[in-house]
C-alpha cells in the first residue's frame, strides 16, 4: 500500500467514512501539510483496493467540511485555510473517547486516569 492507509474489517462505518478518517488524521498530525497535493481519487482507489466513488465520497464530504479543497482538471489538496486547530481538536477527542473506553473496561477510576493523563502533559 503506497499511501500506508490501515482499515478494519471489524469497523462498522462505511468505508469511505474510514478513508476521511485516515486523511484528516494524516492532516491533524502533520504529515500532509497546508497545500499538500492528495493522491487523485483513481489513485487512491486503486491503491487501497476500493471503488472509485467511495474515494470520490470521501473527498466530496472532506470537501465540504472545509478539510480538502478540489479543482476540476487540477487535482486535490489539503486545503490552506484549514482551521487546523478544529482539526486537531477532533483528533485529539477520538483519543481521548478511545482512552476512556479502555480505562471503562479495565475498571480504573476516573481519578486515576486523570492523573495518567496528567503525566503526560
Amino acid at each position: 500500500m503506497k499511501f500506508g492507509f490501515v482499515f478494519s474489517k471489524a469497523d462498522k462505518r462505511p468505508m469511505y467514512q474510514q478513508i476521511m478518517e485516515q486523511i484528516a488524521r494524516r492532516i491533524a498530525v502533520g504529515d500532509w501539510p497546508p497545500d499538500t497535493p492528495l493522491p487523485s481519487v483513481r489513485e487512491l482507489a486503486a491503491d487501497i483496493k476500493v471503488s472509485v466513488i467511495t474515494v470520490k465520497r470521501a473527498y466530496l464530504e472532506l470537501a465540504r467540511d472545509g478539510v480538502i479543497a478540489t479543482q476540476q482538471g487540477k487535482g486535490t489538496w489539503v486545503n490552506r485555510a484549514l482551521d487546523m486547530e478544529r482539526l486537531q481538536r477532533e483528533e485529539l477527542a477520538g483519543h481521548l473517547a478511545q482512552a476512556g473506553r479502555l480505562a471503562k473496561s479495565l475498571a480504573i477510576p476516573e481519578r486515576e486516569l486523570l492523573e495518567m493523563l496528567r503525566k503526560y502533559t
